[in-house]
């Protein structure tokens, strides 16, 4: 997964070297080292932090968990991002990640570097009180490099409040007297955390798709009738039409999302089907999407499997494998769950018109490339699921000036700065050949390359 990251700096480098407008000081032999140095810096991490955490557990074993913090880039500010429990992470993966919140705080304005952080656990197989031992010593481990405004970690897929909430009060026992409100985000409430949070990656990714086909498609249905390429042509079909979504992965993001459309009253839409690590369920009427929220806040965070759940929750399905929903005949796809999701094996049978990516990297970049060729309009994690850093950045603000926002305030701030990345980005899109992943990357690098120009770091 390192490679994507290399290829996504260096496509983008390739198109900004031979625009003579941008960073017009540099010129000559001179511009090429530059780009050179800036392929360098953007494609590598600062520091890759790796520990084997040693772990007593309840039942008297000890074992020996491999944990990494990953800093990819701080020229913007202290390096963020989420740490993610789950067996299959690795260390290019989480490099990859890290790389790509660099990008993601670039493109969004947002004044944070890149980070990311794993350990390779797959936590339903252990106790609460481990899980409270895994969390101290990842803070106890990489205590060092973590702080307010050095790095700040976040929730990721396996982690939640109660995780970010046992490390802020290991790392506040660590450091006494120090600051220690802004250490970690997405914490619970009453520990300091940000109404919204939770709910900001799923709203955002919704509202992401939302403002494409209503706002930004109403407000410019003219100018999009005069662009002549099939991503303005599949956006004016779409933008009336009864539309059919689908929502892979039904955790934090994933079920949110979920319920932003079900409750959505600007489009005409219905989610016909969802899925978790289990099962894919399916209802061309239209799921209980409230309902189905309600069941797995009850049954560990897992889906309906049998007709007997379904028939005792009052929810109307039909059970498929859980892989079916990538292939299902549906207008969009949401990719809420992990890596990797639509590949070569699966990308010919896509049969949704818009993609959006609520999770990160969940399409490969050959399935990426195949996908916009045929006209499918992709809207990537880089630009859709950034609602989560951005509250994490207003609970970062709060807890450094002791004072909170309301819900209403935290969200009219997430979608004020979200729109401003939309308007920014969808004209520029749609006037231009490139697929809107690519867009959204020249905008970060440009971002980034100008301010380390300007920091004298290319020399």
């Amino acid at each position: 997964m390192v490679n994507q990251t290399v290829d996504i700096v260096k496509d983008s480098l390739k198109v900004l070297i031979d625009d003579g407008s941008f960073l017009p000081d540099l010129v000559g032999e001179g511009r090429n080292k530059a780009f050179t140095s800036l392929l360098s810096i953007l494609s590598t991490p600062n520091h890759v932090n790796k520990s084997y955490l040693r772990i007593a557990l309840e039942n008297g074993q000890v074992v020996r968990i491999p944990a990494f913090r990953v800093q990819h880039n701080n020229v913007l500010g202290p390096y963020k991002g989420g740490i993610r429990f789950h067996e299959t992470v690795k260390e290019d993966e989480v490099v990859n990640l890290a790389s790509l919140m660099t990008l993601k705080n670039a493109l969004h304005e947002v004044p944070f570097g890149g980070g990311k952080g794993g350990v390779i656990i797959d936590p339903r197989e252990y106790s609460e009180k481990d899980l409270y031992v895994v969390c101290k010593k990842y803070v106890q481990y990489f205590s060092d490099i973590l702080g307010p405004d050095k790095d700040i970690p976040a929730p990721d897929v396996g982690t939640g409040e109660r995780e970010m909430d046992w490390m802020m009060a290991e790392y506040k026992s660590i450091r006494p007297g120090e600051s220690y409100l802004g250490s970690f985000t997405g914490k619970s409430i009453i520990n300091g955390g940000s109404l919204g949070r939770r709910e900001a990656t799923g709203k955002g990714v919704y509202f992401t798709f939302r403002y494409l086909l209503h706002d930004f498609a109403r407000a410019k249905e003219n100018w999009l009738a005069e662009r002549d390429n099939k991503f303005a042509k599949t956006t004016l079909t779409l933008k009336d039409q009864s539309l059919k979504l689908a929502v892979q992965g039904f955790g934090n993001v994933g079920s949110v999302a979920a319920l932003s459309a079900f409750q959505c009253n600007h489009l005409n839409n219905k989610v016909v089907a969802v899925s978790d690590r289990n099962v894919t369920l399916y209802n061309s009427d239209g799921l209980d999407i409230p309902a189905l929220v309600k069941f797995v806040s009850t049954n560990k965070g897992d889906l309906p499997t049998s007709e007997e759940q379904l028939g005792n929750a009052a929810i109307k399905a039909k059970i498929l494998g859980r892989e079916e929903i990538i292939t299902l005949d549906i207008d969009v796809l949401f990719l809420a769950a992990l890596e990797n999701q639509v590949n070569k094996d699966n990308m010919s049978d896509i049969h949704a018109k818009i993609i959006v990516e609520g999770a990160n990297a969940p399409i490969t970049t050959e399935a990426d490339a195949y996908l916009s060729k045929k006209g499918i309009i992709i809207i990537p994690d880089i630009l859709a699921n950034a609602g989560g850093v951005i509250v994490s950045y207003l609970e970062w603000l709060q807890g450094r000036e002791t004072q909170f926002y309301t819900e209403e305030e935290v969200f009219d701030k997430q979608f004020t700065k979200m729109k401003e990345t939309f308007d920014s980005i969808y004209p520029q899109f749609f006037d231009d050949p490139l697929p809107l992943r690519q867009n959204c990357y020249i905008h970060a690098v440009m971002k980034l390359s100008t301010i380390l120009y300007r920091q004298g770091k290319l020399y």
